[in-house]
């Protein structure tokens, strides 16, 4: 155990784990940090420990003065005029940042609710009485994400009568893992959904009210989230469901570092992403929630929201003007109040004098655009374009670059349309510079198992060790960058001086980010994480690409196309689905034609032209 003081603004205490002897740099509400610098054990004498008292309480009075002047806007609210986040305000200088950027491009998400017996029995033991306030909740989550142009469609309820279908405890982390686990292995094949909400009656152990893992909305691994039903008002529920969706979607929590623009003053309920929120309860998101949005849909996260709900299974039945075309109708803009659309008739759902069409991205004027009409250009390197088909005004549903696929440009590989690689966690970590730390850092941090070195939790929630084979799915560890994460002052960073054999030391960086009680840690590997030659990060192991299938899947499209994620060629111009063997328009069964080109078919292989999907393994 080592002691070492650096400055007014920092004092510490270092631990040592292995070989190496961990730094960290752990933020003070936003203020000041402490710093756990290293240093080798040492006897201090009555003069040092003098300095050290000195330097320790001169800390301490720092560090409460400056709370003060935090505390003081809190104290002393400013009037409603002034522009509010939910946890901090925005003086005139800063203003601008209260501007909330353009919203999203319009999409959906198929929601699937589920209720287990306490909360069933907190309801009264009524199945509609249960089903009518699921249904209310839906409503009102569907409500707020309107704002950014978002639609939830509630397309499955189950109320739990009987027995619960996973293990539910108090412990909010054990209750999650159960959950995404029977999602992914029970749910999901047999209902096809986009995301999954566990509502429970159960009260979860500490302040946790919901829990859900951030930017995994439409993955079959981690797509969902638990929400206590912690309010008789349903509205209360709901924006804990809006916020554990939003942590999905991969907002981030409205801090006050972040300067966030929240035009709802915190007496009136402040934004949905507070990291605690009580009544009134929030309604709105902020300018911080649209832009973690925004780039969160830049990077592929969300590839399912493009694609239209199957509105046969909307819960709650058929309705002209809840703005889904369903049986019966020609189309649907909304109640008569909303709706904006030159084509369609509000009242009646059907489509005005000589429309043909009235939504969709393959819609103009009422009009069908021509097939191979671009209407969906790829969002990044795993993703595949979209073209109209001239006979549907919707554009087909989003697909992209089959799992295993080699990224174009990129070291790494495609997981559920997304290039993840340890440089990129690294930069989003530390900023520009930053880059993974040698295989060192990572085999010998993380086999220690504890919070700053591990391969994530066990069923237990007790922190894994991590196998040497699967050393870089654990904790991301890098080197340079910036001084400090700049994810925020709630990030804690690690750092593990280890000595090499051949003389000196390897710094290794890590983090660990307290996000709040309803998100898991951050600072670990993303699953599809290029981990070695062919290997990819999965339920934090280190396995072989192979298992996706993909080279097998590639070889069947001739050498001209890639195989997406519905296991379908997607051919380059002037070749035809489904095996790129033929004269064609391109594109593939799922995606559309490519426009038709006006040379005549080349003789050439996507091999010996410019592969623009990445090389094919």
């Amino acid at each position: 155990m080592c002691w070492t003081v650096m400055s007014g603004s920092y004092w510490g205490q270092t631990d040592r784990v292995g070989t190496g002897c961990h730094r960290i740099m752990m933020p003070l509400a936003g203020l000041s940090v402490i710093r756990f610098d290293v240093m080798q054990p040492s006897i201090l004498t009555s003069y040092d420990n003098f300095l050290f008292l000195l330097f320790f309480f001169f800390s301490l009075f720092k560090y409460l003065f400056l709370l003060l002047l935090l505390l003081l806007p809190l104290l002393f609210p400013f009037s409603p005029s002034t522009c509010f986040s939910s946890s901090s305000f925005c003086p005139s200088s800063l203003i601008s940042s209260c501007s909330s950027p353009p919203p999203p491009p319009s999409t959906s998400s198929s929601s699937y609710f589920l209720l287990p017996p306490p909360s069933f029995q907190k309801q009264g033991k009524d199945v509609e009485k249960v089903k009518q306030r699921l249904a209310e909740i839906a409503n009102y989550v569907d409500k707020f994400y309107r704002a950014l142009n978002i639609r939830v469609a509630l397309v499955g309820l189950e109320v739990w009568s009987d027995q619960d279908r996973c293990p539910i405890t108090q412990d909010p982390f054990t209750t999650l893992h159960e959950f995404l686990d029977w999602r992914k292995l029970k749910l999901l094949p047999n209902r096809p959904h986009d995301n999954a909400q566990l509502v429970s009656g159960v009260f979860f152990q500490g302040t946790t009210i919901g829990m859900a893992p951030i930017m995994s909305m439409c993955t079959a691994e981690q797509s969902g989230g638990i929400v206590m039903d912690h309010s008789d008002n349903p509205l209360g529920a709901a924006v804990t469901l809006a916020h554990e969706l939003g942590h999905n979607f991969g907002m981030n929590h409205d801090t006050p570092e972040r300067g966030c623009g929240c035009r709802v003053t915190v007496d009136r309920g402040g934004c949905i992403m507070t990291p605690s929120t009580g009544y009134p309860f929030p309604t709105v998101f902020s300018s911080c929630s649209i832009k973690d949005l925004s780039a969160s849909l830049e990077k592929g996260v969300g590839m399912c929201l493009f694609n239209m709900p199957e509105v046969k299974v909307l819960y709650g039945g058929q309705k002209c003007g809840n703005g889904y075309v369903e049986e019966g109708e020609e189309c649907d803009c909304g109640e008569l109040e909303e709706c904006m659309n030159p084509c369609c008739n509000s009242t009646t759902c059907t489509l005005k004098g000589d429309a043909v069409c009235a939504h969709g991205q393959c819609c103009h004027d009422c009009l069908l655009k021509a097939a191979g009409t671009p209407c969906r250009d790829s969002s990044n390197s795993c993703d595949l374009p979209e073209f109209c088909t001239g006979a549907n005004p919707h554009c087909p549903a989003n697909v992209y670059l089959h799992d295993g696929h080699a990224c174009h440009n990129v070291d790494g590989h495609c997981y559920n349309g997304i290039c993840q690689t340890h440089e990129q966690q690294c930069i989003t970590l530390w900023g520009q510079g930053a880059k993974p730390a040698p295989g060192i850092c990572f085999e010998r941090v993380n086999s220690a198992g504890d919070p700053y070195g591990n391969c994530g939790k066990d069923s237990k929630g007790s922190f894994a060790k991590c196998e040497a084979p699967d050393a870089k799915c654990g904790k991301i560890q890098c080197q340079g960058g910036a001084n400090r994460p700049i994810i925020g002052t709630n990030a804690v960073s690690i750092e593990t001086n280890i000595p090499l054999q051949e003389g000196g030391r390897i710094l290794c960086r890590g983090t660990h980010v307290y996000l709040g009680d309803d998100m898991p840690d951050p600072g670990l590997v993303m699953s599809g994480t290029k981990c070695g030659d062919a290997m990819m990060c999965l339920n934090r192991q280190c396995q072989n690409v192979s298992v996706f299938g993909v080279q097998e899947c590639s070889e069947k499209c001739s050498g001209r196309g890639v195989c997406n994620n519905n296991k379908n060629c997607h051919c380059e111009a002037h070749w035809a689905p489904p095996f790129c063997d033929k004269a064609g328009f391109g594109g593939s069964v799922d995606s559309g034609p490519m426009r038709l080109a006006e040379k005549d078919p080349p003789e050439t292989t996507l091999h010996q032209q410019e592969e623009p999907y990445g090389p094919l393994r």
